[in-house]
């Protein structure tokens, strides 16, 4: 597995390239990114001559949807999100662009995603996690032969996603993660939405939300 980050939009939002060294198959996590910030995307692509079938947020916030549009074209990639957040995608208020005076609207999703979904990009299987609490349909992606998950702003390196905004939850998040994530093996290395990697067992011993 190859996993490149790229750190975009002015929330410093984490987008992550995941690839299958052997096929070259590929899929983009949370493209939150602008025209400008696309093309460091695209030179990553093309550098390692990559083939992304899928574009996949692991949940429906502006800082993590506003470039689907733009890598879709430019790919023709597979759209998923959890059928739950699959509004957040069009509808600017769901997705908290509107309150900002802003209207980020990506294309609809091209397939919605469940709890156990398997998704496979060349000899790689990732598994979904359904881990709601900062939004309804937030999700993490398990790959167990790589001993890595994405938990998008769900799990941070210290701290958990924010839930003061509509349709979070503090207890569905917290249960999220002592049900989904903390029993994954303590060497599993989580790639969070935003900020530095951790590992799932650091996290339950120093995690001061999680004590």
């Amino acid at each position: 597995m190859k996993i490149i980050s790229i750190s975009v939009g002015y929330l410093l939002t984490n987008c992550y390239i995941i690839a299958c060294e052997r096929t070259k198959e590929a899929l983009v996590i949370d493209p939150g990114l602008s025209a400008n910030e696309a093309e460091r995307l695209f030179r990553e692509i093309m550098k390692y001559s990559l083939q992304v079938k899928y574009i996949i947020n692991t949940h429906g916030h502006m800082d993590h949807i506003s470039g689907n549009a733009l890598v879709k074209e430019r790919t023709g990639a597979t759209i998923m999100i959890h059928e739950y957040d699959a509004d957040m995608l069009i509808n600017p208020m769901e997705n908290l662009s509107g309150i900002m005076g802003l209207s980020v609207i990506s294309p609809p999703p091209d397939l919605t995603l469940k709890d156990e979904d398997k998704i496979r990009v060349g000899n790689l299987e990732i598994d979904v996690l359904h881990t709601p609490g900062h939004t309804p349909g937030s999700i993490s992606l398990y790959c167990r032969s790589e001993g890595v998950v994405f938990t998008g702003d769900t799990l941070f390196a210290g701290a958990v996603g924010r839930t003061d905004f509509p349709g979070s939850s503090y207890r569905m998040l917290i249960e999220s993660i002592r049900e989904k994530l903390l029993i994954l093996p303590d060497e599993t290395i989580a790639y969070p939405g935003h900020g530095e990697a951790t590992t799932i067992g650091r996290e339950r011993r120093w995690n001061p939300f999680l004590k």
